[in-house]
């Protein structure tokens, strides 16, 4: 039995979506806005986060990022709005997966178990250092030889995965679904944005890397300098 918290302002959603998930087996608290779900969700500790963005007191994004900042909680995120804007968005947030209005509750049920088993088994578990590169993972605190790196939480995911593989290539279309979690096309230039930005953070580019070199035509690897 899984532990989740549904933050979903609908009552009828949230209804529903309480007695389809307990009937699969797991045990659901629910919260009618934001700042209620962010106040059970420090509190309660679930699992398993189902997050509705379209919340009356705020945007649920901000409130991914919120959580974010002080919770490493899975976080699912289920919207009305289809467009790759507002998923990329949410996945940039720390979201690890989301589902569109309307889903069943089967393929809700199979996406909270596959996430739980990604942070189950697939998060590296200790610290990773490659060079004077050093990331503590549970901490989720990075430092480029000895100094503070300040990360968004979606650049500390992409050089987490790419720490954990150094002088490894990793596609982008890898990237997207590793770290993005997400299985479409048209989402490279995103991964290349997020890659200059962390370049620009570890004081190094595309043309002069140190550490992120860029194999043409096939995707990108982190080695030592």
């Amino acid at each position: 039995m899984s532990r989740l918290l549904v933050v979903e302002d609908d009552p009828g959603i949230r209804s529903a979506l309480i007695h389809a998930l307990s009937d699969h087996g797991h045990a659901v608290e629910s919260a009618p806005n934001a700042m209620q779900g962010l106040q059970q969700a420090i509190a309660n500790d679930p699992e398993l986060v189902v997050l509705d963005l379209g919340l009356p007191d705020l945007d649920g994004v901000e409130l991914l990022r919120m959580l974010r900042a002080v919770s490493d909680t899975p976080v699912i995120v289920a919207t009305a709005r289809d467009d790759e804007e507002v998923v990329v968005r949410a996945l940039d947030a720390g979201a690890d997966d989301y589902v569109i209005k309307p889903f069943s509750a089967v393929t809700l049920d199979a996406r909270i178990r596959a996430v739980l088993r990604r942070a189950a088994t697939n998060g590296p578990a200790t610290d990773l250092t490659v060079g004077e590169l050093h990331l503590d993972i549970r901490g989720r605190t990075a430092e480029l030889a000895g100094q503070a790196l300040e990360l968004s939480p979606r650049e500390f995911d992409l050089l987490a995965y790419l720490m954990a593989r150094p002088g490894e290539v990793v596609t982008k279309r890898e990237l997207l679904a590793e770290v993005w979690r997400v299985s479409y096309g048209g989402g490279e230039k995103t991964v290349d944005v997020h890659l200059s930005w962390l370049r620009r953070k570890l004081g190094e580019s595309a043309q002069e890397p140190r550490y992120l070199h860029t194999v043409r035509g096939v995707g990108v690897k982190l080695m030592e300098p």
